[in-house]
């Protein structure tokens, strides 16, 4: 029998990796990025320790990849979302505010509807990245 977390991916995959893919996105999930010209836009999936909820956090970096405040480079088809600074990534929530209350809930066992309201939320990611060209 599968988890809850299990079937929350279940109902990720089903419906919000293929509409990412459509939009260009690669990598194996939870992790995501779409390469432009000028820059990588990064996605991930960040689910909560204690079960129950996640949130999607994005990014972005230059096509050279990055440089961590501890010297290593990462090329930019390998940076990931937590490779980068907090400051420089966005967090898509349903919910204004800080905690894990505030994120995508799927104890109640509707993970249909919480991947559709991820999907509702997948504009914001737009927005954010649109606004940092």
């Amino acid at each position: 029998m599968l988890s809850p977390r299990e079937l929350m991916d279940v109902a990720l995959k089903a419906s919000v990796v293929p509409v990412l893919r459509e939009s260009g996105f690669t990598g194996s999930y939870p992790h995501f990025r779409r390469a432009h010209v000028t820059h990588v836009e990064l996605l991930t999936f960040q689910f909560d320790v204690n079960g129950g909820g996640f949130l999607i956090e994005i990014s972005r970096c230059g096509v050279g990849g990055i440089t961590t405040p501890m010297g290593k480079h990462i090329p930019a088809s390998k940076v990931r979302i937590w490779d980068l600074q907090s400051k420089d990534r966005f967090q898509i929530k349903p919910g204004d505010g800080t905690g894990t209350g505030n994120w995508f809930r799927y104890e109640s066992g509707r993970y249909g509807d919480v991947a559709n309201e991820v999907l509702e939320k997948l504009p914001v990611a737009h927005d954010y990245w649109s606004q940092r060209v």
